[in-house]
């Protein structure tokens, strides 16, 4: 692990001096473990050293040798209902969260388990591990409502500090879209404005560390979870992360996709002889000019910045943990909410791109690519690379869209970096926390008010050895995320992407043998296809999965929500003004003739 800078040691001493003279004691053994969840967000599968990465990340690297990486895990394939479903074990359609707010239509939204926020009818880990006597802290992105009953300090946390939306500017207090009015963050359910030093990973690093310390020595074991902004859309990094990679993305986005294939290899991330298809929206890198290919470049240089610098923040958290006595009984959980975020396309210079950047407040200069006052993405042919070798990425139901890295770690956990393949999906976070602390699952009520039954199961037999897997040969499990589907049972996935990068087609692949999804099973085996099919209709139906509206297009309808819900108002006003005028306007114009 690399050793912290003389500020991360300046800010740790003071914290652990804050600690000791308000009177408690810095070492601290609870019966019960502390659970530290880190969520990165769009972080691809192969985007860290211990999946096949050359992004220097030390600290994720030091907790995967001490504990458990899950080579199988998968999620949604976008934030919001990952998130639904990471904190509650209860599917993303009975939750209230199928699809981020922004992009439901409206024909769906009229329907309860449709309104994109977390639905009351479930519990979250945090509310039941605070009434088990946790203290529970949050600082990140919540993205699952922001209404004052919705935010997490009504959900089950007892100090929180959060950013409300799908995302937000990783240097100010700034929104990243036009959809937005502000940046909304809250701290304790209240409105918030950021510090004028602000860098997110930071940031969410020190509110945590200052949440644990204000309660450390009264015996109590804590639930933090980060929800960092790292590595989500706009990309930026300090200089001193992204000078490290200015020269290590100069052969091109084909090149790495084949180097992370060959390294997640020599590590058994994924079987030997794994095959990966070439994604349609991959540019041939030899095709761009000199001056294109050094933009690029540096663009993937700034998001390997922003990961080293969240694994950075995460070594500062790790070590203040360590100088307060209170790592060995404390288990960390690292994953990601979703593959690669594919937005912002191969020609991001383009005029057209500059002006909606410039009305935003930003631009993507070269120079200044990744700080303040810049806008920065990968586009598909580096997100493609993130993601490798899986197919697909962000928002579609592919390996790359789903699969993502899983680590389990601490001084509890059976020594030994340890690698499975066993299948895992993100319900099952939940049921595994409360595992780990001995907390019971809500029994068909918390709270005083029905609640939802866990769908998930622990993955604790697997950390402790005790299992090979936990999910059988003939257990199913569906999923739909904005008409991409899928249903995986034992080895196989049957998988269904919309256009415009998807075939509309359903695709049948043993994912342990087949990751890259390149050898598509469906004629040779027509029967176990069938029979998938039939289960993920059973789904759907089980589940209250709504059909969508014809031509769905998920950026339009971001668009389409986005203008109403910021504008609405004045156009409504416009609409009615211009029915009050209309009959006017007639009269005259019937006069004048």
């Amino acid at each position: 692990m690399r050793l912290p800078s003389r500020r991360s040691v300046a800010r740790g001493a003071a914290l652990l001096l804050a600690v000791i003279s308000a009177g408690m004691s810095p070492v601290v053994h609870a019966a019960r473990p502390n659970v530290v969840l880190i969520l990165a967000d769009d972080l691809g599968f192969s985007d860290i050293a211990p999946y096949g990465s050359e992004i220097q990340t030390p600290a994720l690297s030091a907790l995967a040798q001490r504990g458990i990486r899950f080579t199988n895990y998968h999620t949604a394939a976008s934030c919001a209902p990952t998130r639904g479903m990471l904190l509650t074990g209860v599917d993303s359609h009975r939750n209230g969260v199928p699809n981020i707010p922004e992009t439901i239509p409206p024909e769906q939204a009229q329907y309860p388990n449709y309104r994109g926020t977390l639905g009351h009818n479930v519990a979250t880990v945090a509310s039941l591990l605070q009434s088990a006597g946790y203290h529970t802290y949050m600082a990140g992105k919540w993205h699952l409502g922001k209404s004052p009953d919705l935010l997490p300090f009504r959900r089950g946390f007892e100090r929180t500090v959060t950013m409300a939306d799908t995302g937000a500017d990783n240097w100010e207090q700034k929104p990243y879209l036009a959809i937005y009015k502000k940046a909304n963050w809250f701290a304790d359910g209240e409105e918030f404005e950021l510090p004028k030093n602000f860098y997110s990973s930071r940031f969410l690093v020190d509110k945590t560390i200052e949440f644990i310390a204000s309660n450390a020595g009264d015996g109590q074991p804590f639930f933090a979870y980060i929800p960092f902004q790292a590595v989500h859309i706009p990309v930026q990094a300090p200089q001193s992360f992204t000078d490290k990679y200015m020269d290590t993305y100069k052969a091109g986005w084909e090149k790495l996709r084949e180097q992370r294939l060959a390294r997640a290899q020599q590590l058994g991330i994924i079987p030997p002889g794994t095959a990966m298809v070439d994604m349609s929206t991959t540019g041939d890198w030899e095709s761009y000019t000199a001056d294109e290919q050094r933009y690029h470049a540096k663009r993937m240089a700034v998001y390997a910045g922003m990961v080293d610098a969240m694994d950075h923040h995460i070594g500062r958290l790790i070590n203040y943990l360590r100088q307060t006595g209170q790592y060995d009984n404390t288990v960390f959980i690292f994953t990601s909410d979703n593959g690669s975020e594919a937005s912002g396309g191969d020609d991001p210079r383009s005029l057209a791109m500059r002006i909606a950047l410039w009305q935003q407040g930003y631009v993507n200069d070269y120079d200044t690519l990744g700080l303040k006052g810049s806008f920065n993405t990968i586009g598909p042919s580096f997100a493609s690379a993130a993601a490798s070798p899986l197919d697909f990425y962000k928002f579609y139901a592919g390996e790359g869209g789903m699969r993502v890295p899983l680590i389990i770690a601490g001084e509890s956990i059976p020594e030994g970096a340890r690698l499975t393949n066993a299948f895992a999906y993100v319900t099952d976070i939940t049921p595994t926390i409360l595992d780990m602390t001995g907390v019971s699952p809500p029994s068909g009520r918390f709270g005083g008010r029905p609640v939802e039954s866990i769908v998930g199961r622990s993955l604790l037999p697997l950390v402790r050895g005790d299992a090979d897997r936990i999910y059988s040969a003939t257990d199913t499990i569906g999923y739909e995320l904005g008409g991409n589907s899928a249903l995986f049972q034992g080895d196989y996935k049957i998988v269904l992407n919309i256009p415009p990068v998807g075939d509309n087609e359903w695709h049948l692949y043993n994912i342990v043998k087949d990751p890259g999804e390149t050898n598509d099973l469906k004629e040779r085996m027509p029967e176990r296809f069938n029979k998938m099919l039939a289960h993920y209709h059973q789904y759907t139906v089980a589940n209250n999965v709504l059909p969508l509206p014809a031509n769905y297009n998920q950026a339009f309808q971001g668009i389409a929500n986005g203008t109403l819900d910021r504008f609405g108002p004045q156009i409504l006003l416009g609409l009615l003004s211009l029915i009050v005028l209309l009959p006017f306007l007639l009269l005259y114009r019937s006069r004048n003739r």
